[in-house]
Parts: structure tokens; C-alpha cells; sequence
């Protein structure tokens, strides 16, 4: 089958063959007759087929009449990920040249009222993340009423990322009469409920079963050691076993592991760089477009880049961590082998991670075979089975432990001789004298008497009085009087006690 026979438009035809797009791929060939139709369609792929240009192709044909108002936008596509956006819009940039459309790019990262200002011109085309689309509306940037077309790009991964209430808050905001395109490479239950519910009447495309690796690609299971350390080590010599690599993402499940595994390749002299989500939109869109040129060979990513990046020549792919979600591997090993080409997947495996194994075949239904190039170090298929461990008994003197000792001598039993016992010696009670308690020489502390009242050495062993604060008036006394108690006496009576009282008679 040819494009010509799909009925796209003259001007869309002449767009692809500029592309170079040859021939239709089956996705492309089952997605795109419905959708000039104006029907819904739910197309399951596997990633990789040419999902994009499935909902691309004839949405330019369609908006080939009409023109764009003012904040209301004709066409919405949602994607998961602002890179899977970004790839987008650069397909309208490249096919959709003589259309001269309208496209407002809507995601973290950028400039809010650049975004807004393009809305206000009009958007024939509007790619949005759904936080940042909900953003503009509700600042009131944005009206959903006018949109004739909906596109819903890998729905599997909204899943993932929490995104589906946000889907079904903006389906109930856009007109009960649009037409849905609907993409997921796999078909979760809560998938199939969203689709039963904003999909009317959809024709079902799919080209291959759900959840399915492409034929192309060559997988490989490695077992890997539990240490962290020892499993880095693994992996670097896993890279180096491999001569044919082109450029390789590594993949792993945590954006910590991510950026400790760029500095462990760095330092051992491969040329990588770390992509996850916590770097801002433009360092990882240049980190992008540098992996794309060929400057770097190995690409460090998270899931962030595991779903929908069109980066065609990725020769190979290792995940680093199995992952835990069985889907996502299905989306990591999509990143090589695409449009048909050969492609390399690796899995480095520990005991801990078997179960993770097992529910991956079990959705590919396919054993993924162990690469005989690397050392066996354990078993992942067996549940919680680990390795023996090494006999950590104590030595012995001469190096030895007890499991190295000759068997007969092992065998060989003890010949014990019994005991003779000899009754003990009374010994003479010790002549104990009493010690004589010496009295401890107490020499009294010579102390200078102070100018206003002398004062007696205490001997040491008795214990000394708290020391008071003196008052003003006792401190000053004449007298030198220092009573034992806090009484009032002649030092510091108050004034009013010593006035002399007035009888009744006077």
C-alpha cells in the first residue's frame, strides 16, 4: 500500500515525499482512513511503528479549510512528557511546511506569557502537557470549546504518571461532538475504561499484540552481582564487550542512580551524559539534540525518556535496573530497533530482581535468553533462591578452617582418656590482719583575713557552707557582724522598722 491510497491531500502527499516517507507503516495504514472519515480510533502499537505521523498526516489534511480564532484552539494533542511534545511539534515544523498552521507548544519549563501570547493570536494546533494546558485555562488564557479534534498520545504512560483525572477534567471541558484519536502501546484495565468512556463507537486498529517487542530486536538477559559497585562494574564491561555501538541509552529507575552512573562512566572514560527529570526543560532539550548529532555515545535516562522519543539510529539499549513496572520495559527496549532496523537490548538482572524478570516475560511471552559472553554470577529465574554462601567458620591456627581439614581426620573420632581426679589441698586459712587506718593529715587552710571581718580556716573535711550573697549593708557593716540566719538584724532592718512607733497618748 501506498500514501496516494489512503486519501490524504494533494499538498500532504507532496509533504511526504519530501520527508521521504516511502511507504505507509501498518499503523499508519489502519489509523489514517478513519480518521480523514471523522470516526474515532483506538490504535495499539507497538512503540516505534509510526504512531506520530498516524495522527499527523491527517490532521493536516483537515485543517487544510477553516482558520484559528482567538484563544480557542482547533486541534488539541496531549502527551505525557514535554520532550514527546517538543517531537511533536517538530513533525508539524517538517511536514507540515506548506500549511503554514499555527502551532502553540504548551509545557513546564517555558515562559508562561510567551505561551499566552501565542494563544491570543490563534492556534491552529495546540500540544500541551495536561498540567500546563489546565494552567492556562484556569488563568482563563484558554477556551476548549472550539476544538473539533482530540489526540491522546501514549494514554499507557498518562497512566503511569498519574495524569488520567487530569484527562478526564479536560475530555468533560471540550465539546461532546470532537473527534478522539486514542494511542497507547499497551491496554491497561484503566485505559480500557477511559477509552469505553470518551471514545464513541472507535475503530480499532491493532497491529500487533499488546505489550509485544518488535522482531527486530535482539534481547539478552545478563546476571548481574547484588552490590551496587559490583553491578557499576558489570555494566562497564558489559559496554566495553560491546564493539558495535552506534550510541546507547542506559536506562535506570531512579534519577539518583541516573546521575551517579554519569559520573562512574565519566570517570572511566566513556563519553555520557544523564537525562531525568529534575533538569530544566532547556538543559535536557539540548542533551537531546547532542545525542541526536552523535556527540554523545551513551545517553543515561530515567523513564522520563523511555516513552515515544523518535531518536531513529539508537543502536542499543541497556537497562541498568530491571524495571519494576513490566510495561516500561516494552517502552525502554522500543528505543532501539525502530522503523524496521536491527537493535541490541541488554538487562542487567540480580537475585533480588527475579520477580521483575518473570512479569516481564510473562507480558512479552517470550523467554528472554542469558547472554553466554557474561560470567554467570546468580540464578534470577529462581524465587529468593541466593547463592551459597562461602563457609565463614572460624580458622583455625595454620590458616585453616574446619571445612578444609582432611575427611579422616574429620572422621576419625576423639579418643578421650578419662580423668584422673585428685582431691585439692585445703590450703591454711591466710593470717588476715586488720589494717590500721591511718588518719589523714588535714593541714588547715591559711587564709588572709579580709580587711572588714576576719575569718577562721575550716579544716578540709568538713563540709562548707553554700557561700550567700551579701548584701550592700552587711558588706559595709562597721560592726563586722555576720549573723548565721537570713532574720532581720541590726545590719539590714528595714527603715520603716527602726522609726520609733508614737504611742496612742500622743
Amino acid at each position: 500500500m501506498q500514501f496516494s491510497e489512503l486519501g490524504l491531500s494533494p499538498k500532504v502527499l507532496e509533504a511526504v515525499e519530501k520527508a521521504g516517507f516511502t511507504t505507509p507503516t501498518p499503523i499508519q495504514a489502519g489509523a489514517i482512513p478513519p480518521a480523514l472519515a471523522r470516526k474515532d480510533v483506538m490504535g495499539l502499537a507497538q512503540t516505534g511503528s509510526g504512531k506520530t505521523a498516524a495522527f499527523v498526516l491527517p490532521m493536516l489534511s483537515l485543517l487544510e479549510t477553516g482558520r484559528a480564532r482567538a484563544r480557542i484552539p482547533r486541534t488539541l494533542i496531549l502527551e505525557p512528557t514535554r520532550e514527546l511534545a517538543a517531537q511533536v511539534q517538530e513533525a508539524f515544523e517538517r511536514i507540515g511546511q506548506a500549511h503554514r498552521l499555527t502551532v502553540a507548544l504548551l509545557i513546564g519549563g517555558v515562559s508562561f506569557d510567551d505561551q499566552a501570547a501565542k494563544i491570543d493570536r490563534g492556534a491552529d494546533v495546540v500540544i500541551a502537557t495536561p498540567g500546563r494546558l489546565l494552567d492556562h485555562f484556569e488563568r482563563g488564557k484558554l477556551l476548549l470549546t472550539g476544538v473539533e479534534m482530540l489526540v491522546i498520545d501514549e494514554a499507557d504512560r498518562m497512566l503511569d504518571m498519574g495524569f488520567i483525572p487530569d484527562i478526564e477534567r479536560i475530555c468533560k471541558l471540550l465539546p461532546f461532538t470532537r473527534q478522539t484519536l486514542f494511542f497507547s502501546a499497551t491496554m491497561p484495565p484503566e485505559i480500557q475504561r477511559i477509552t469505553n468512556q470518551f471514545l464513541h463507537a472507535p475503530v480499532r486498529v491493532e497491529v500487533s499484540p499488546p505489550s509485544s517487542t518488535a522482531a527486530t530486536i535482539e534481547q539478552k538477559l545478563v546476571k548481574a552481582p547484588s552490590d551496587a559497585k559490583a553491578k557499576r562494574e558489570a555494566l562497564r564491561q558489559l559496554l566495553r564487550s560491546q564493539t558495535s555501538v552506534k550510541n546507547a541509552i542506559v536506562f535506570a529507575n531512579r534519577k539518583t542512580t541516573v546521575a551517579l552512573l554519569e559520573v562512574s562512566l565519566k570517570r572511566h572514560g566513556f563519553n555520557a551524559a544523564a537525562l531525568h527529570g529534575d533538569m530544566d526543560q532547556s538543559a535536557r532539550l539540548r542533551t537531546l539534540a547532542s545525542f541526536r548529532a552523535g556527540e554523545i555515545t551513551f545517553l543515561i535516562a530515567s523513564d522520563v525518556a523511555a516513552r515515544g522519543l523518535d531518536i531513529p539510529e539508537v543502536s542499543h539499549v541497556f537497562n541498568f535496573d530491571v524495571p519494576i513496572h513490566a510495561e516500561d520495559y516494552v517502552h525502554r527496549v522500543g528505543r532501539t530497533g525502530r522503523a524496521g532496523r536491527e537493535g541490541h537490548a541488554f538487562m542487567l538482572a540480580t537475585n533480588a530482581e527475579a520477580k521483575y524478570v518473570k512479569a516481564i516475560e510473562q507480558l512479552i511471552r517470550k523467554t528472554i535468553p542469558v547472554d553466554g559472553s557474561a560470567a554467570p554470577i546468580e540464578d534470577v529465574r529462581e524465587d529468593g533462591a541466593e547463592a551459597p554462601r562461602e563457609d565463614k567458620s572460624r580458622r583455625r591456627r595454620g590458616g585453616k578452617s574446619r571445612s578444609e581439614r582432611p575427611q579422616a581426620e574429620a572422621a576419625q573420632p576423639r579418643e578421650e582418656s578419662p580423668r584422673e581426679e585428685k582431691p585439692r589441698e585445703a590450703k591454711p586459712p591466710r593470717d588476715e590482719k586488720p589494717r590500721e587506718a591511718k588518719p589523714r593529715e588535714v593541714k588547715p587552710r591559711e587564709e588572709k583575713p579580709r580587711e572588714d571581718r576576719p575569718r577562721e580556716a575550716k579544716p578540709r573535711h568538713e563540709p562548707q557552707q553554700p557561700r550567700r550573697k551579701e548584701s550592700r549593708d552587711r558588706r559595709h557593716s562597721p560592726s563586722g557582724d555576720v549573723p548565721d540566719s537570713d532574720s532581720f538584724h541590726a545590719g539590714n532592718m528595714p527603715a520603716f522598722l527602726v522609726r520609733p512607733v508614737r504611742s496612742a497618748s500622743n
